[in-house]
């Protein structure tokens, strides 16, 4: 039932494809103690940087993901085993358009920050310690720059050691740290 490079616990369950909620449904779901965040992911399609993103979500109580309907894995297989349960644990929403999923956020008080390593600012600097939409984009391209119009603020995380870039989870998670730190201190920035 399973092909030869699988890895199994010697069981195999066929279940269908998890399909997220809508934007609408999401907005309404409680976030007991989490932060104000959502995460939206810019055509990031690798099932196990999405995985450890879900994961990193989980740990820091962010109110849910969005991500595109096309430009993104199922949740299945290699991300759901990656996000070890997290798929569970944290909403998401599907969306055909980010830029109008922002324009609908904003509407309802969210703020929108894009991580990009050319930003002029910190993102401790952006940060203001409200509701927010760290906005990510897939490692090559980055936030597309519709999107990044969309956005109230651009910020990069200070890399002193001069490597240009991280991984998109491993960034996902810096982000998430540096925004629970930003709210939980009350330190905004300019």
């Amino acid at each position: 039932l399973l092909p030869p490079d699988a890895v199994h616990q010697g069981m195999a369950l066929h279940a269908p494809v998890l399909e997220g909620d809508s934007l609408d449904d999401l907005m309404e779901r409680d976030a007991k103690n989490g932060l104000h965040v959502i995460l939206m992911l810019d055509q990031v399609t690798d099932p196990q940087n999405i995985g450890a993103i879900f994961r990193s979500a989980a740990a820091f109580g962010v109110k849910g993901l969005v991500m595109q309907d096309r430009h993104s894995p199922v949740m299945q297989g290699v991300l759901a085993k990656t996000a070890v349960g997290a798929v569970d644990k944290v909403p998401y929403a599907r969306v055909v358009n980010l830029s109008r999923a922002l324009e609908e956020l904003a509407e309802l008080g969210w703020r929108a920050v894009a991580l990009a390593g050319e930003a002029e600012h910190s993102l401790e600097e952006v940060l203001d310690g409200g509701p927010t939409v760290l906005v990510l984009g897939s490692e090559g391209e980055g936030v597309r720059r519709l999107v990044a119009e969309h956005c109230d603020a651009m910020g990069k995380i200070p890399m002193p050691g001069g490597f240009e870039s991280l991984n998109v989870s491993a960034a996902a998670a810096i982000a998430l740290y540096e925004t629970s730190r930003v709210r939980a201190t009350g330190e905004i920035g300019s």
